[in-house]
């Protein structure tokens, strides 16, 4: 029951990602800038796994962890933005992420192919908050009741989320990088 609410979606029903001919070095570094800054996420995880452990152990409190997820770029994204509005509000709110807001218009304006890879994109969005919320209020309960159970969950949860993002940024990182540059749309 932990997962089975969240709409998994299968990496092979991802959109292909069309051949661009003679991508220069140059086109390629704002992709580079997004790989970079998708690293930062990924260290983000690495922190979330940490918590994970130390709240097992009894060593971290909810408040710790509240605290110390509340500074990680990936939650305090998505919740600056409200629950879900990064992903579907960008036309009505006019409140954005990056990503929603510059790159996926522009990258869904080159045409049908790579409008349904800033599609899924953004439909993948939607699975990854709703892990990441499911996380905090995993790693939040096993603070309050260190056992066996509540870090099962966590780990649960943290792996699915570990498991669906790494996936997703490398996605994205393929399918766009390179049109980012291409196209000229900025980072």
């Amino acid at each position: 029951m932990l997962l089975k609410d969240i709409q998994f979606l299968d990496d092979a029903t991802r959109p292909a990602i069309p051949k661009l001919d003679g991508v220069t070095e140059a086109q390629k570094a704002p992709g580079e800038h997004l790989k970079q800054i998708h690293n930062h996420l990924r260290e983000n995880m690495v922190v979330l796994g940490r918590l994970i452990e130390r709240a097992s152990e009894g060593k971290a409190s909810a408040e710790e962890i509240r605290s110390e997820t509340a500074d990680l770029v990936m939650v305090s994204n998505y919740r600056r933005f409200g629950t879900l509005c990064g992903q579907y509000c960008q036309f009505v709110h006019g409140h954005h992420s990056i990503e929603d807001y510059a790159i996926f218009p522009g990258i869904a304006a080159q045409g049908p192919a790579f409008k349904a890879i800033a599609d899924r994109l953004q439909a993948e969005h939607v699975v990854v908050h709703q892990l990441l919320e499911r996380l905090i209020d995993a790693l939040i309960k096993l603070a309050d009741a260190p056992g066996a159970s509540n870090f099962e969950d966590a780990v649960t949860v943290f792996r699915a989320l570990e498991k669906v993002l790494l996936s997703h940024l490398h996605y994205e990182e393929e399918s766009i990088g390179d049109a980012l540059g291409y196209f000229d749309i900025g980072v």
